[in-house]
């Protein structure tokens, strides 16, 4: 699987030089008060549609899906979790690194999968055994990390719509856990809920 160095519809795309197989890693979910923090990595093939890709945040609920479906069934990929236990007890961001690395080594195991780099989008990336470089914003401006951040984003809200079947009345299928009023009122009402991150404040108004 790799990237080529073609032109995209967008002109902003940017591929490091020098690297043919890009591997982006992003994640979602790290806001929530409750649930897992979702993790994605992703090699693109030289064919793939780049228009469908953008930040996952830019992108409606419907051509997230659409794009979704072209990455997880064209593309190289795989997504981890780090659980609400995990981010407790390392903090959110120990264990986004977590989640992360557990990502990066699900694809690394794919056969034929071996990235020349990763790019991870914030200011940090896990310890893997691959070259790798942090960059802001990277889900806005490389291909690979805007796949993986629609990966981890759809992933990440169809696992808290499940949930919802378990807990109804915390309203996960409508927030996804993150810290609206709803969310606080339920927890205030109810107490946490079993998959709620002990670690972040739930209860406040």
């Amino acid at each position: 699987m790799t990237r080529s160095p073609d032109p995209a519809p967008r002109g902003f795309l940017f591929e490091p030089p020098g690297y043919r197989v890009v591997c982006g890693i992003d994640e979602a979910g790290r806001g929530p008060l409750a649930g897992p923090v979702s993790a994605a990595a992703v090699v693109l093939p030289d064919d793939f549609p780049l228009g469908l890709l953008d930040d996952s945040k830019a992108l409606s609920e419907k051509s997230r899906t659409v794009a979704f479906e072209a990455i997880t069934s064209r593309a190289a990929w795989a997504n981890a979790w780090a659980w609400p236990s995990e981010i407790d007890e390392l903090n959110i961001l120990g264990a986004t690194m977590l989640a992360m690395r557990r990502a990066f080594l699900e694809l690394a195991a794919l056969p034929g999968v071996v990235p020349d780099i990763v790019i991870v989008d914030g200011t940090k990336t896990p310890d893997i055994p691959c070259s790798r470089r942090a960059m802001v914003k990277a889900d806005a401006v490389v291909p690979a990390v805007m796949a993986a951040s629609i990966v981890a984003k759809v992933t990440r809200d169809r696992l808290m719509e499940r949930y919802d079947w378990l807990y109804p009345e915390y309203g996960y299928a409508r927030h996804k856990g993150y810290p609206t009023a709803a969310h606080r009122a339920a927890c205030r009402s109810l107490g946490p809920s079993p998959i709620q991150r002990m670690s972040f404040s739930y209860s406040r108004e």
